[in-house]
């Protein structure tokens, strides 16, 4: 009589996660193996024999040992929901070099904080292909994910490479008077610096210009530099065609990106809808789908 209580308990508890999983598709497959795992535990652990246990394939994250510590499972990813403690085991354990953690940083935007297994490096290091990995968690993600590629760590710290533009400028308009700011974001190693210039024009902007100014920071991300080109209350002859160099002692990239400049009258006779200009930094943050 026990047992079958238990299986129906468990079968409602099924059918409320299957359920909650419905008005939240973001963690069905959590919960869908969350169910499936009590299932078995509510059998309790029998005998352990390894030949029996099937092999886990696509392990991402490598193994760990399921919830009797017999069988081996894919173990979780890194931002994939996991368990803080080895009492339970509904949603599983984390991989090699994760940890399972609980931003309490949630609770201040009024969210449920949902534990979630973090890597525990945040150093980047170079791999054998000449890529730069964040940290150790991705490159054994992509090393697991490519056996045949024999990846191998080359040395610690990013790989030196050429400038990578990130977040390039954009073709923009705007009506004159008003003002026009251009955004570059570039990943190098060693770090890049970035120059501006303008079509027909060999020295580099602001020049002796009051009205363009040039402005810098670091990031948003590690070994990133962003830059800006604003012009001010913008002219017919600020039009043409801008550039964003970026350059390091490995190499140099360019991106360019076109500025177009309307009188009053002119936008008042133009016949066609014209895009929104972006005029200010945070304007760069849309994607191309909010801009096209």
């Amino acid at each position: 009589l026990s047992s079958s209580c238990l299986v129906l308990s468990l079968l409602s508890l099924q059918w409320a996660l299957l359920q909650l999983g419905q008005a939240f598709p973001s963690t069905s497959d959590y919960l869908q193996r969350g169910w499936q795992r009590l299932l078995e535990e509510g059998e309790g652990c029998v005998e352990c024999l390894p030949e029996e246990c099937p092999a886990p394939r696509g392990c991402l994250a490598g193994t760990v040992r399921d919830a009797c510590n017999c069988c081996w499972e894919c173990a979780n990813l890194e931002g994939q929901i996991c368990d803080l403690d080895n009492t339970n085991h509904f949603y599983g354990k984390c991989g090699e070099h994760l940890e399972c953690r609980l931003d309490a940083g949630d609770l201040h935007h009024g969210e449920v904080p949902e534990p979630q297994c973090t890597c525990l490096s945040h150093l980047a290091l170079c791999g054998s292909d000449g890529k730069t990995y964040a940290q150790i968690c991705r490159f054994l993600e992509v090393a697991r994910a490519y056996p045949d590629a024999n990846l191998t760590v080359a040395h610690e710290g990013p790989c030196e490479s050429e400038p990578q533009i990130i977040s390039p400028p954009y073709d923009t308009w705007n009506i004159t008077g008003q003002d026009v700011i251009f955004g570059c974001e570039v990943f190098a190693y060693p770090m890049a610096s970035i120059e501006w210039r303008k079509d027909g024009m060999e020295m580099l902007l602001p020049g002796d210009d009051p009205h363009i100014s040039v402005q810098f920071r670091g990031g948003p991300q590690k070994y990133e530099v962003t830059g800006w080109l604003q012009i001010q209350g913008v002219r017919v002859t600020d039009e043409g065609t801008y550039s964003c160099f970026a350059r390091n002692r490995v190499g140099e990239v360019v991106a360019l990106a076109s500025l177009t400049v309307f009188t009053p009258d002119q936008l008042n006779l133009t016949d066609f809808s014209l895009l929104k200009p972006r005029t200010m930094p945070e304007d760069y943050g849309e994607s191309e789908e909010d801009y096209y």
